[in-house]
C-alpha cells in the first residue's frame, strides 16, 4: 500500500472517533448533497454518490443525515446549488504532487484558506494542470479478503477488471471507471458479495519521502485536510509503513 494510500486509511479511521464529528458529518454531508445534485440519487447508478455515502458510513453517520444529505442534493434546494466543485493543484515538501478537492459556497475564502496552508507547511500552490495529470480516476468495488480469494474473483476480468489489491484485510477490484458497474454486477452474478463500489483517486506514480520531509508532508495534508472547505486530499508520497504509522498516531 503507498503511504498516501495509508494516511488516507489512518485518517478516516481517526475522523470516525473525532471529537470534532459534527465538523466530519458536515463535510460528509455536503459531499453526498453535491453527488447526489449532479448525478442523481440513485446509488446504484451514481458511482460518486455511492462512494461519498459509503465513507459517511464508515465514519458512522447515521443514516436518516445521509437521507437528508440525498434528498437536498436531488430536491435542487438552495443549500445544494450554493455549492461550488473546485480543484486545487500544489506541491508539497520534497516535491510531492497534492492535489485538493473542495466543495464551498465562497470560493475567495476556500482559496486564500488552502493558498494560505500550502505556504504555511513548506508547499506552494500551482496553476490548473500543474499536478493533476500525475493522477487518475479508477473504479473500486471492496470484499470481505476473509472470505474470498483472488481465486473467486475472476469473472471479474471478464467485465473489465484490471486488477485485485489486498488491503488491510480487504480485497479491492480496480477497473476503470466506466466498467465499474459491470465488473460489479459480474461479481454479484458470482454471488460474492460486495462491500462497497466506487470511485477512488490514484497518483500514477510516487515520490519516497523520508526523515523531517514525511512529517512535514503529514503536516500540510492534516491541514488541508482540516479546512471546512475542504472534501478530499490526494498525493504521490510513498513513506514506509512503520514511519507512517508514529507519524500518523
Amino acid at each position: 500500500m503507498s503511504g498516501h494510500s495509508k494516511w488516507h486509511s489512518i485518517k478516516h479511521k481517526k475522523g470516525a472517533a473525532d471529537a470534532k464529528r459534527g465538523k466530519l458529518f458536515s463535510k460528509l454531508a455536503r459531499a453526498i448533497t453535491v453527488a447526489a445534485r449532479d448525478g442523481g440519487g440513485d446509488i446504484s447508478g451514481n458511482p460518486t454518490l455511492a462512494t461519498a455515502v459509503q465513507k459517511a458510513k464508515e465514519a458512522s453517520m447515521p443514516k436518516d443525515k445521509i437521507q437528508k444529505a440525498i434528498d437536498v442534493g436531488t430536491g435542487a434546494g438552495s443549500d445544494g446549488a450554493a455549492i461550488e466543485r473546485i480543484v486545487y493543484e500544489g506541491y508539497g515538501p520534497a516535491g510531492v504532487a497534492v492535489l485538493v478537492e473542495a466543495l464551498t459556497d465562497n470560493r475567495n475564502r476556500a482559496s486564500a484558506e488552502i493558498r494560505h496552508a500550502f505556504s504555511k507547511h513548506g508547499g506552494s500552490l500551482g496553476e490548473p494542470g500543474s499536478v493533476a495529470w500525475i493522477f487518475e480516476k479508477k473504479g473500486a468495488i471492496v470484499v470481505d479478503g476473509s472470505r474470498y480469494g483472488e481465486d473467486d474473483l475472476i469473472g471479474a476480468i471478464d467485465a473489465g477488471a484490471e486488477d485485485v489489491r489486498e488491503d488491510d484485510g480487504k480485497l479491492r477490484v480496480i477497473c476503470e471507471p466506466t466498467d465499474l458497474t459491470a465488473v460489479r454486477e459480474a461479481l454479484a452474478g458470482e454471488g460474492i458479495e460486495v462491500e462497497s463500489a466506487g470511485l477512488i483517486t490514484e497518483p500514477k506514480s510516487s515520490v519516497e519521502v523520508k526523515g523531517h520531509d514525511a512529517e512535514r508532508v503529514l503536516k500540510l495534508l492534516d491541514s488541508l485536510d482540516d479546512q471546512d472547505d475542504v472534501d478530499e486530499v490526494y498525493a504521490n508520497f510513498d513513506i514506509p509503513a512503520d514511519v507512517l504509522e508514529k507519524l500518523a498516531a
